[in-house]
């Protein structure tokens, strides 16, 4: 199943320092209806009770939460498995009311989410962002992200979106191993070995 992003640039109706944010990971069903609330309210695409249990049931570690002074302003869901034969993060939701957007909230929840797949062993994160949303796509752009694919008429609204990739670094083997091949198991033998002039 894939999901979108939402992330819009605007100035909150009041000034909101950073350390008044505080961010928790999903702790159980009373958040539920506080993730629902906000991705119903800002986002078009309509998911049922089960999309959300899906999400937060099975990766409760990547959900994370958002909130200022009791309100919950801001959540991000996740989802993380083997996708073609990649171990793949996936972001599915991301929202931030609008008075809290432009703060580095969205950053947050999505940078908190993607040091758990990381730490999890996930080669690469995707999400799917509306081609118009210049706010997504420049937040996804500042953390990484390539465009790699152009979705047509993604969304129930006609939109297109853009598939957004995050590629982790793979590890590197250790400069002391050898990096030549064992002469029993090579592909070539001496006597098969190419020209200079066939290479």
């Amino acid at each position: 199943m894939e999901m979108r992003s939402e992330v819009e640039t605007g100035a909150p109706e009041e000034q909101v320092e950073a350390s008044q944010i505080e961010y928790v990971s999903y702790g159980g069903e009373h958040h539920l209806p506080l993730i629902m609330r906000l991705v119903d309210q800002e986002l078009s695409e309509p998911y049922s009770i089960f999309t959300y249990r899906y999400f937060v049931y099975l990766w409760p570690q990547l959900s994370f939460l958002a909130f200022h002074r009791g309100i919950c302003v801001g959540t991000v869901v996740c989802k993380m498995g083997e996708h073609r034969n990649i171990f793949r993060g996936y972001i599915a939701m991301l929202v931030v009311i609008k008075p809290y957007r432009g703060r580095g909230i969205a950053t947050e929840l999505v940078t908190r989410s993607i040091k758990v797949m990381m730490q999890s062993g996930c080669e690469e994160v995707a999400l799917e962002a509306e081609v118009t949303n210049k706010g997504a796509l420049a937040l996804y752009g500042r953390l990484g992200f390539i465009r790699a694919k152009r979705l047509f008429r993604y969304y129930l609204n006609g939109v297109d979106a853009f598939r957004l990739k995050l590629l982790f670094p793979r590890p590197e083997l250790p400069s002391s191993l050898p990096m030549t091949a064992d002469t029993e198991s090579s592909h070539y033998h001496d006597d098969e070995m190419p020209s200079e002039a066939s290479r």
